[in-house]
Formats: C-alpha cells, structure tokens, sequence
C-alpha cells in the first residue's frame, strides 16, 4: 500500500513565539504537539493557538516539515 496517498497525515506544530525568540534561559525546550489534518480541506500550513509551557501562555504554533 502507498504511503503518499492518504487523505490524513500526521503534522508537529512547533511554538513560533520559541523559536524566534531563541526560548527563555531558564527552560530549554521548544513546545511542540502532534495533530492530524486532512491534506484536501487544508492544503495549506497549519496554524493552532496552543498553549506553551516555556513560554507559560497561549501562542500560535506553526507546522513543520517531518
């Protein structure tokens, strides 16, 4: 079976605000989550308000490539 022809893939959605900002001295780490889309209805990047623990609030978290 191919693996290039499902319809449901599995994305990670990386903190933006971390990654920019180099993430705060104190903690080190860069927030991320594992989340499913559907590659016909989003074509597009994918982009959530999540919650970041380094960050200690809700920011957007981007997807990136595997």
């Amino acid at each position: 079976m191919a693996k290039g022809k499902d319809v449901r893939i599995t994305v990670i959605l990386e903190c933006t605000c971390c990654v920019r900002n180099g993430v705060n001295k104190v903690s080190t780490g860069i927030s991320r989550y594992i989340t499913e889309k559907n590659r016909h209805n989003t074509p597009n990047r994918l982009e959530l308000r999540k919650f970041c623990p380094f960050c200690y609030k809700h920011t957007i978290h981007g997807e990136i490539k595997k």
